[in-house]
């Protein structure tokens, strides 16, 4: 009598890809495949726990990506995973192979990260960039691993002095440049030009897209996700407003409160509201009366043969949508991004004299600091400073 074959030990990746099936709506299957190749059960464990708990989708996909490379990361540089908790000499030396300083790279060659970490990072995919990392970057993936230590309930590293004072020294050094989502801001100037393409409005594209756009930006440019999660439930029609309200002769103008329930920034408790007016409320209308909406998404997916879906937009493609118009009018679609749509509401704020507080209530800008950024170099050139000689 034959030997019982033995079972086959399960695969861990394959285990593991199971796991994390929470994230099927979040992360596309390459994507998935690879995060299952670089955490570990527990990693996967604490992933899928935050699927199911509510946490919001953009902020999810963020966590899933940042803590793969930290993985890899770790693996390359001490050749073991990531240990929870971390240790601050870890911490420090994530920040040393990240931010530093080309030029002195070039009289140290062991300054930065060392070439058998970059090789392995970039074999995987995971590292692109040539130099130290952004700023911005670092300081997101460093939040991130801070957050899933409070998740796993163990303390890190990241408050202690040390680190804080390396990260502030480090940041100094670094000479990369802040790189934007949106090269150029998409100001009242450029949605003109993208509407212009939105030639027929009885067709169900051009009327969504022209919808899309109006809305987007008249709203306080509204990100691509709050764009993309927008219900029928969410608006309110409200009774028509004067045009301008200083002419109380000023045609009537329709007007839409929209809810934007969970943001970046606010919570679905917040009830945080905007109000659309004019052509934006108007686009608005049309769109969901040609496409016969009445309920569940607003923009939704249109097939080649013009056929409307029931399904909503990904966030991706309110990008895609808005790259496409580019190219449509004659613009560079590597130029523009959806986020110019926030960056652009700021700007043309600015160029119109509308008071920080006012833009900001329906940008919905937490800091000024940031919110000012975009409408201050809309007005540096218009002031007396840059003409004193």
């Amino acid at each position: 009598m034959s030997d019982p074959i033995p079972a086959l030990l399960p695969d861990p990746t394959l285990a593991r890809e199971r796991d994390l099936d929470a994230l099927a709506g979040l992360l596309p299957f390459d994507a998935r495949e690879r995060l299952a190749a670089l955490v570990t059960d527990e990693d996967a464990a604490t992933l899928t726990h935050l699927a199911r708990s509510g946490m919001g989708k953009n902020t999810l996909r963020a966590l899933a990506s940042d803590l793969g490379y930290l993985e890899a990361w770790c693996l390359a540089a001490t050749g073991h995973p990531l240990p929870w908790p971390a240790t601050e000499v870890l911490a420090l030396k994530f920040v040393a192979h990240h931010l530093w300083d080309p030029a002195e790279r070039e009289s140290d060659p062991r300054h930065g990260m060392p070439s058998t970490v970059e090789d392995d990072l970039r074999a995987r995919g995971l590292l692109r960039v040539a130099g130290p990392h952004a700023v911005s970057t670092v300081r997101r993936r460093l939040a991130h691993w801070s957050t899933l230590h409070r998740f796993r309930g163990v303390e890190g590293p990241f408050k202690g002095p040390r680190l804080r004072t390396a990260l502030s020294l480090a940041v100094r050094a670094n000479r990369r440049p802040r790189t934007r989502k949106s090269a150029r801001a998409v100001t009242a100037a450029v949605i003109e030009q993208l509407l212009a393409t939105c030639l027929y409005e009885h067709r169900l594209v051009d009327a969504r897209d022209k919808a899309l756009l109006l809305v987007a930006f008249a709203s306080g440019g509204r990100r691509r996700a709050e764009v993309a999660s927008l219900r029928i439930e969410d608006l309110t029609h409200e009774a028509p407003v004067p045009r301008d309200p200083a002419d109380p002769d000023s045609p009537m103008v329709a007007k839409i409160t929209i809810r934007l329930g969970r943001t970046k920034t606010t919570t679905a408790d917040d009830d945080a509201r905007v109000v659309v007016i004019g052509r934006a409320a108007t686009a608005l209308l049309d769109w969901l009366a040609l496409a016969k909406i009445e309920s569940g998404a607003v923009f939704r997916r249109i097939d080649r043969w013009g056929r409307l879906g029931t399904a909503a937009l990904d966030p991706q493609s309110v990008n895609a949508i808005l790259k496409a118009r580019c190219a449509r009018a004659g613009l560079d679609p590597a130029l523009f991004s959806a986020h110019g749509l926030r960056s652009g509401f700021m700007t043309e704020a600015g160029k119109q004299g509308v008071p920080l507080p006012e833009a900001m209530q329906l940008s919905q800008h937490r800091s000024v600091q940031q919110a000012a950024r975009y409408y201050n170099e809309a007005e540096i050139d218009r002031g007396k400073a840059v003409r004193l000689i």
